[in-house]
C-alpha cells in the first residue's frame, strides 16, 4: 500500500479550496453586518486590526518560505520580494481573511484602558498565525484553529481589561463581564451560579440583546450562515449534529440537577440559556467546522463533534472560566490527528468505532452526573 502524503483541507468534490474559503466568507457576512449595526465604530476597529495583522503576517510568510533557492548568486531584496510575490495566491488572500473576521467577532467591543483592546486585537492575531499556523507550515498544515488560538491566548493575557458592553441596536443590560460571568465560581452552590438566568429573556438572548463579544449574540445571522454552508456542502453535517446532541443532550441532563435545587428556574429556559449564550453557536457553525482541523473520517468526525460538546459542557459547568468553546475546539484541534490515523482509521462505522462513540458518551454523563452530584452534596 502506498501513502501519499497531502495537506488539508481534503475535497471529496469538484471545489476548489478558494472556493471553500470564499464560501465562509459569505456565510459570516450575515453576523459581520449585525455586528456593525449592534457596535458600530468597535466592530470597525476589531475587523480593520484583525485583518490588516493576520493578511500582513501571511504575506510576511509567504515571502519568506517562497526565498529565491541558493545558487552562489547574491539576489537582491527587490529580487527576493518578486520572487515571493509570484507565489502569492488567492487562497493566501482568503485563508488570513477568514481566521481575522472569526478572530474579530469573538473579541470585545471595549477594554478599560481603551488601548488594551488594540495589543488584544494585534498579539492575539499575531499570536494565532505564527503559532497556531505558520510553525506548522501554514495553510492546510495547521492542527490548531488559528482565531481560537489567538482568541485564547488574548484572553488570558488581557481578559482582565476586557469590558463587555451593548451599543446601538441593543440596549446594555451588563457592563463590565458577559452573562456567563456568574457561573465561574464553582464554589458557590447551584442556587448561588444559577438563580438569576430567569432574568435574562429568551428573545434578548436570541437576538444579542445581552453583553459579548461581536459577533456571538446575533443568533438569527447565524443560523443564516450556517444553512448557507450546508447548502454548499461547507460545513459537515456530522460535525455539527454530533455536537448539537451532545451538547444539548449533556445539559439537558445537567438542568434536572439545577432545576431541582433552585427555585423559580424553568428547565427548558436553563437549556436555551445553555445554547444561546457564550460563543457556543458561533464557534460551532465557523470555528469547529473548520475542514483543516477536524479529521477526515465520517466516525473521526462524529467522535470529535462529541468531544467537543462534552469538553464544553464539562468546562461551562465545573471550569473557573464562563466560555469553554475556544478551549474545547483548541483540544479537538490536538486530538483530531489521532483520529485519523492510518493504522485504525477508515471511513465506516464498525461496532468498535460504534462502541467508542458510545464509550465517549457515557464517560460525559456519568462526569456530569458525579460533578454535580458531588459538588452539591459538599456545598449544600
Amino acid at each position: 500500500m502506498n501513502i501519499i502524503k497531502e495537506t488539508a483541507p481534503h475535497i471529496r468534490r469538484k471545489d476548489s479550496l478558494t472556493r471553500m474559503l470564499l464560501d465562509v466568507v459569505i456565510a459570516l457576512i450575515p453576523v459581520v453586518v449585525m455586528a456593525y449595526v449592534a457596535y458600530g465604530w468597535a466592530a470597525f476597529r476589531n475587523f480593520a486590526v484583525s485583518i490588516a495583522t493576520m493578511m500582513a503576517s501571511e504575506f510576511v510568510f509567504v515571502l519568506i518560505m517562497n526565498r529565491i533557492p541558493y545558487d552562489g548568486t547574491k539576489h537582491t531584496l527587490k529580487e527576493q520580494f518578486l520572487h515571493g510575490c509570484k507565489a502569492y495566491r488567492p487562497h493566501h488572500a482568503l485563508a488570513p481573511l477568514v481566521s481575522a473576521m472569526i478572530f474579530a467577532l469573538i473579541m470585545p467591543p471595549d477594554s478599560n484602558p481603551g488601548y488594551v483592546i488594540y495589543l488584544a486585537l494585534v498579539f492575539g492575531s499575531l499570536f494565532g498565525m505564527i503559532i497556531g499556523k505558520f510553525v506548522f507550515g501554514g495553510t492546510g498544515n495547521n492542527i490548531f484553529n488559528p482565531a481560537a488560538a489567538g482568541m485564547v491566548f488574548a484572553k488570558l493575557c488581557f481578559g482582565s481589561k476586557y469590558v463587555y458592553t451593548t451599543n446601538n441596536y441593543v440596549s446594555a443590560v451588563e457592563s463590565g463581564g458577559t452573562v456567563l460571568s456568574n457561573l465561574t465560581n464553582t464554589s458557590t452552590s447551584l442556587v448561588g451560579r444559577y438563580a438569576s438566568i430567569g432574568d435574562i429573556s429568551v428573545f434578548d438572548m436570541f437576538f444579542g440583546r445581552i453583553p459579548g463579544t461581536i459577533g456571538e449574540g446575533f443568533k438569527v445571522a447565524i443560523l443564516i450562515g450556517l444553512v448557507y454552508l450546508l447548502i454548499r456542502r461547507a460545513a459537515d453535517y456530522r460535525v455539527l449534529l454530533s455536537f448539537g446532541l451532545g451538547y444539548v443532550g449533556l445539559m439537558a441532563l445537567a438542568g434536572i440537577f439545577v432545576v431541582t435545587k433552585v427555585p423559580g428556574v424553568d428547565y427548558g429556559h436553563f437549556l436555551l440559556f445553555q445554547l444561546l449564550t457564550g460563543g457556543v453557536m458561533f464557534g460551532a457553525v465557523y470555528m469547529l467546522t473548520d475542514p483543516v482541523t477536524m479529521p477526515i473520517n465520517a466516525p473521526g468526525r462524529v467522535m470529535y463533534g462529541l468531544l467537543a460538546a462534552g469538553l464544553t459542557v464539562t468546562i461551562r459547568l465545573f471550569g473557573a472560566l464562563p466560555e469553554g468553546m475556544a478551549f474545547s475546539i483548541l483540544i479537538c484541534n490536538l486530538v483530531a490527528p489521532a483520529l485519523d490515523h492510518y493504522t485504525y482509521s477508515g471511513n465506516r462505522f464498525t461496532p468498535k468505532k460504534i462502541a467508542v462513540i458510545a464509550g465517549m458518551a457515557a464517560v460525559f454523563i456519568l462526569a456530569v452526573c458525579l460533578g454535580l452530584g458531588f459538588q452539591e452534596g459538599v456545598t449544600l
